[in-house]
Protein backbone atom coordinates (compact mmCIF):
# COMPACT_ATOMS: atom_id res chain seq x y z
CA UNK A 1 0.00 0.00 0.00
CA UNK A 2 2.50 2.47 1.02
CA UNK A 3 4.55 2.10 -2.66
CA UNK A 4 1.37 2.52 -4.37
CA UNK A 5 0.61 5.89 -2.34
CA UNK A 6 4.37 7.19 -3.19
CA UNK A 7 3.45 6.87 -6.64
CA UNK A 8 -0.22 8.58 -6.15
CA UNK A 9 1.98 11.46 -4.38
CA UNK A 10 4.57 12.08 -7.27
CA UNK A 11 2.03 11.65 -9.66
CA UNK A 12 0.58 14.93 -8.03
CA UNK A 13 3.78 16.77 -7.87
CA UNK A 14 3.64 15.81 -11.76
CA UNK A 15 0.22 17.17 -12.29
CA UNK A 16 0.94 20.53 -10.35
CA UNK A 17 3.86 21.12 -12.54
CA UNK A 18 1.20 19.97 -15.62
CA UNK A 19 -1.24 22.13 -14.79
CA UNK A 20 1.09 25.08 -14.52
CA UNK A 21 2.39 25.41 -17.82
CA UNK A 22 1.52 27.83 -20.01
CA UNK A 23 0.22 25.60 -22.24
CA UNK A 24 -2.04 23.48 -20.01
CA UNK A 25 -4.91 24.97 -21.59
CA UNK A 26 -4.19 24.69 -25.35
CA UNK A 27 -6.30 21.26 -24.83
CA UNK A 28 -9.60 21.95 -22.99
CA UNK A 29 -10.14 18.29 -22.63
CA UNK A 30 -7.17 16.95 -21.37
CA UNK A 31 -6.98 19.98 -18.97
CA UNK A 32 -10.29 19.04 -17.24
CA UNK A 33 -8.96 15.86 -17.03
CA UNK A 34 -5.96 16.96 -15.24
CA UNK A 35 -7.53 19.11 -13.33
CA UNK A 36 -10.19 16.30 -12.20
CA UNK A 37 -7.25 13.79 -11.31
CA UNK A 38 -5.88 16.68 -9.05
CA UNK A 39 -9.09 17.03 -6.80
CA UNK A 40 -9.46 13.90 -6.76
CA UNK A 41 -5.92 12.86 -5.60
CA UNK A 42 -5.47 15.65 -3.35
CA UNK A 43 -6.87 14.73 -0.49
CA UNK A 44 -5.42 11.29 -0.76
CA UNK A 45 -2.26 12.76 -0.96
CA UNK A 46 -2.18 14.93 2.32
CA UNK A 47 -3.77 12.51 4.43
CA UNK A 48 -0.54 10.17 3.23
CA UNK A 49 1.44 12.84 4.37
CA UNK A 50 0.08 13.12 7.87
CA UNK A 51 0.81 9.16 8.09
CA UNK A 52 4.57 10.08 7.29
CA UNK A 53 4.29 12.83 9.78
CA UNK A 54 3.19 10.39 12.71
CA UNK A 55 5.80 7.87 11.59
CA UNK A 56 8.69 10.69 11.83
CA UNK A 57 7.12 12.11 15.42
CA UNK A 58 7.56 8.14 16.32
CA UNK A 59 11.00 7.94 15.37
CA UNK A 60 12.35 11.31 17.07
CA UNK A 61 10.22 9.77 20.15
CA UNK A 62 11.79 6.69 19.98
CA UNK A 63 15.39 8.91 19.96
CA UNK A 64 14.60 10.51 23.01
CA UNK A 65 14.18 7.44 25.29
CA UNK A 66 17.64 7.36 25.68
CA UNK A 67 17.24 10.65 28.08
CA UNK A 68 16.16 9.77 31.52
CA UNK A 69 14.46 13.24 31.59
CA UNK A 70 12.90 13.05 28.41
CA UNK A 71 11.53 9.00 28.46
CA UNK A 72 8.18 9.76 29.69
CA UNK A 73 7.44 12.39 27.43
CA UNK A 74 8.97 10.33 24.99
CA UNK A 75 6.64 7.61 25.57
CA UNK A 76 3.28 9.29 25.52
CA UNK A 77 4.12 11.03 22.20
CA UNK A 78 4.67 7.20 20.98
CA UNK A 79 1.37 6.41 22.37
CA UNK A 80 -0.31 9.11 20.68
CA UNK A 81 1.38 9.17 17.14
CA UNK A 82 0.74 5.21 17.08
CA UNK A 83 -3.03 5.89 17.73
CA UNK A 84 -2.96 8.57 14.78
CA UNK A 85 -0.89 6.18 12.64
CA UNK A 86 -3.90 3.31 12.71
CA UNK A 87 -6.66 6.16 12.32
CA UNK A 88 -5.10 6.87 9.14
CA UNK A 89 -4.08 3.76 8.34
CA UNK A 90 -8.10 3.21 8.24
CA UNK A 91 -8.85 6.07 6.20
CA UNK A 92 -6.14 5.61 3.55
CA UNK A 93 -7.49 2.03 3.35
CA UNK A 94 -11.07 3.29 2.92
CA UNK A 95 -9.69 6.32 0.53
CA UNK A 96 -7.94 3.45 -1.62
CA UNK A 97 -10.75 1.23 -2.14
CA UNK A 98 -12.43 1.62 -5.91
CA UNK A 99 -15.64 4.18 -6.34
CA UNK A 100 -18.53 3.91 -8.13
CA UNK A 101 -18.46 5.49 -11.03
CA UNK A 102 -21.69 7.62 -10.43
CA UNK A 103 -20.20 8.52 -7.43
CA UNK A 104 -19.05 12.18 -9.03
CA UNK A 105 -22.60 12.67 -10.19
CA UNK A 106 -25.27 15.26 -9.61
CA UNK A 107 -28.63 14.72 -7.66
CA UNK A 108 -32.51 15.08 -7.67
CA UNK A 109 -32.93 15.11 -4.00
CA UNK A 110 -37.16 14.14 -3.27
CA UNK A 111 -38.79 14.25 0.26
CA UNK A 112 -42.12 13.60 0.48
CA UNK A 113 -44.51 13.92 3.01
CA UNK A 114 -46.04 10.53 5.39
CA UNK A 115 -47.76 9.56 7.90
CA UNK A 116 -48.32 12.76 10.81
CA UNK A 117 -49.83 14.85 8.71
CA UNK A 118 -49.10 18.70 9.05
CA UNK A 119 -46.19 17.88 10.96
CA UNK A 120 -45.20 15.29 8.99
CA UNK A 121 -45.40 18.14 6.26
CA UNK A 122 -43.05 19.96 8.78
CA UNK A 123 -40.70 17.63 9.08
CA UNK A 124 -40.36 17.34 5.65
CA UNK A 125 -39.25 21.08 5.47
CA UNK A 126 -36.71 20.40 7.91
CA UNK A 127 -34.74 17.46 6.49
CA UNK A 128 -34.85 19.81 3.12
CA UNK A 129 -33.04 22.60 5.30
CA UNK A 130 -30.30 20.19 6.75
CA UNK A 131 -30.17 19.15 3.54
CA UNK A 132 -29.26 22.49 2.14
CA UNK A 133 -27.03 23.47 4.64
CA UNK A 134 -24.89 20.20 4.35
CA UNK A 135 -25.06 20.90 0.39
CA UNK A 136 -23.65 24.98 1.24
CA UNK A 137 -20.81 23.44 3.29
CA UNK A 138 -19.88 21.19 0.52
CA UNK A 139 -20.41 24.38 -1.88
CA UNK A 140 -22.98 22.60 -3.67
CA UNK A 141 -25.02 24.41 -5.98
CA UNK A 142 -29.03 23.71 -4.96
CA UNK A 143 -31.72 24.96 -7.11
CA UNK A 144 -35.59 24.50 -6.76
CA UNK A 145 -37.41 21.79 -9.48
CA UNK A 146 -40.98 21.57 -8.09
CA UNK A 147 -42.56 22.34 -4.19
CA UNK A 148 -45.97 21.65 -2.58
CA UNK A 149 -46.27 23.42 0.37
CA UNK A 150 -48.33 23.27 3.18
CA UNK A 151 -50.35 25.74 5.22
CA UNK A 152 -47.98 25.71 8.15
CA UNK A 153 -45.01 26.33 6.56
CA UNK A 154 -43.54 22.81 5.53
CA UNK A 155 -43.87 21.07 2.44
CA UNK A 156 -46.07 17.75 1.17
CA UNK A 157 -43.50 17.19 -1.58
CA UNK A 158 -40.30 19.01 -2.54
CA UNK A 159 -37.91 18.19 -5.34
CA UNK A 160 -34.35 20.12 -5.59
CA UNK A 161 -31.41 19.63 -7.70
CA UNK A 162 -27.90 19.49 -6.33
CA UNK A 163 -24.82 19.95 -8.34
CA UNK A 164 -21.50 19.55 -7.01
CA UNK A 165 -18.74 17.19 -6.79
CA UNK A 166 -19.76 14.29 -4.72
CA UNK A 167 -22.63 14.59 -4.08
CA UNK A 168 -24.41 11.48 -5.06
CA UNK A 169 -21.73 9.62 -3.50
CA UNK A 170 -21.98 11.46 0.18
CA UNK A 171 -26.02 11.98 -0.26
CA UNK A 172 -26.88 8.04 -2.14
CA UNK A 173 -27.26 6.51 1.48
CA UNK A 174 -29.91 8.85 2.53
CA UNK A 175 -32.83 7.15 0.56
CA UNK A 176 -34.88 5.64 2.40
CA UNK A 177 -37.87 6.59 5.79
CA UNK A 178 -36.65 9.32 7.89
CA UNK A 179 -38.53 9.27 11.55
CA UNK A 180 -38.85 11.85 14.40
CA UNK A 181 -40.38 11.81 17.52
CA UNK A 182 -41.11 14.73 19.13
CA UNK A 183 -43.40 17.46 20.12
CA UNK A 184 -45.12 18.99 17.51
CA UNK A 185 -45.54 22.78 16.73
CA UNK A 186 -49.43 21.98 16.07
CA UNK A 187 -49.79 19.93 19.17
CA UNK A 188 -51.30 22.05 22.41
CA UNK A 189 -51.57 19.26 24.79
CA UNK A 190 -47.49 18.22 24.96
CA UNK A 191 -47.34 14.90 23.73
CA UNK A 192 -45.41 13.29 21.54
CA UNK A 193 -46.02 12.48 18.06
CA UNK A 194 -44.42 10.15 15.14
CA UNK A 195 -43.67 11.64 11.85
CA UNK A 196 -42.32 10.00 8.96
CA UNK A 197 -41.04 11.19 5.67
CA UNK A 198 -39.58 9.81 2.17
CA UNK A 199 -36.32 10.94 0.40
CA UNK A 200 -34.91 9.41 -2.72
CA UNK A 201 -31.68 10.92 -3.95
CA UNK A 202 -31.58 9.94 -7.72
CA UNK A 203 -28.95 10.66 -10.02
CA UNK A 204 -28.62 12.82 -12.85
CA UNK A 205 -27.26 10.33 -16.32
CA UNK A 206 -24.59 12.23 -18.00
CA UNK A 207 -25.64 14.75 -21.26
CA UNK A 208 -24.78 12.09 -23.89
CA UNK A 209 -26.87 9.51 -22.07
CA UNK A 210 -29.66 12.38 -21.70
CA UNK A 211 -29.69 12.90 -25.56
CA UNK A 212 -29.86 9.15 -26.51
CA UNK A 213 -33.02 8.95 -24.12
CA UNK A 214 -34.89 11.96 -25.67
CA UNK A 215 -34.11 10.73 -29.26
CA UNK A 216 -36.03 7.07 -28.05
CA UNK A 217 -38.80 8.87 -26.99
CA UNK A 218 -38.97 11.14 -29.42
CA UNK A 219 -38.83 8.33 -32.20
CA UNK A 220 -42.23 7.35 -33.62
CA UNK A 221 -43.79 3.66 -32.63
CA UNK A 222 -45.19 0.99 -34.69
CA UNK A 223 -48.67 2.29 -34.98
CA UNK A 224 -49.93 -1.32 -35.02
CA UNK A 225 -47.89 -3.05 -32.26
CA UNK A 226 -46.69 -0.10 -30.51
CA UNK A 227 -43.00 -0.67 -30.84
CA UNK A 228 -40.15 1.35 -31.04
CA UNK A 229 -38.50 1.62 -34.18
CA UNK A 230 -35.12 -0.97 -34.61
CA UNK A 231 -36.08 -3.01 -31.45
CA UNK A 232 -36.43 -6.93 -31.88
CA UNK A 233 -39.82 -8.29 -32.56
CA UNK A 234 -41.12 -10.44 -29.37
CA UNK A 235 -40.73 -13.93 -29.67
CA UNK A 236 -45.05 -14.52 -29.19
CA UNK A 237 -45.10 -12.22 -32.05
CA UNK A 238 -42.66 -14.02 -33.77
CA UNK A 239 -43.66 -17.35 -33.95
CA UNK A 240 -47.40 -15.84 -34.32
CA UNK A 241 -46.01 -14.05 -37.68
CA UNK A 242 -44.17 -17.04 -38.80
CA UNK A 243 -47.89 -19.52 -38.17
CA UNK A 244 -49.42 -16.82 -40.10
CA UNK A 245 -46.73 -17.17 -42.61
CA UNK A 246 -47.12 -20.97 -43.08
CA UNK A 247 -51.38 -21.03 -43.32
CA UNK A 248 -50.74 -18.59 -46.09
CA UNK A 249 -48.52 -20.69 -48.01
CA UNK A 250 -50.48 -23.89 -47.31
CA UNK A 251 -53.41 -22.06 -48.25
CA UNK A 252 -52.10 -21.05 -51.59
CA UNK A 253 -50.50 -24.66 -52.22
CA UNK A 254 -54.21 -26.35 -51.95
CA UNK A 255 -55.64 -23.76 -54.46
CA UNK A 256 -53.36 -24.47 -57.10
CA UNK A 257 -53.78 -28.09 -57.04
CA UNK A 258 -57.66 -27.61 -57.17
CA UNK A 259 -57.00 -25.20 -59.85
CA UNK A 260 -55.35 -28.22 -61.88
CA UNK A 261 -57.38 -30.66 -61.25
CA UNK A 262 -60.28 -28.97 -62.63
CA UNK A 263 -58.60 -28.17 -65.76
CA UNK A 264 -57.57 -31.71 -66.18
CA UNK A 265 -61.18 -32.43 -65.84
Amino acid sequence: MLFKLDQLANRLVELDELLGLEAATSNMDNFRKMSREHAELGPLVSVYHQYQTAQGDIVAAQDMLADPEMKEFAQDEIEAARERLLQLDLELQKMLLPKDENDERNIFLEIRAGTGGDESALFAGDLLRMYTRYAERNRWQVEMVSESSSDLGGYREVIVRIVGQGAYSKLKFESGGHRVQRVPATETQGRIHTSACTVAVRRRRPAHQQDRFRRALDAPADRHRGRMPGRPQPAQEQGAGAEGAGCAHQGRAVARAAKQGSGDA
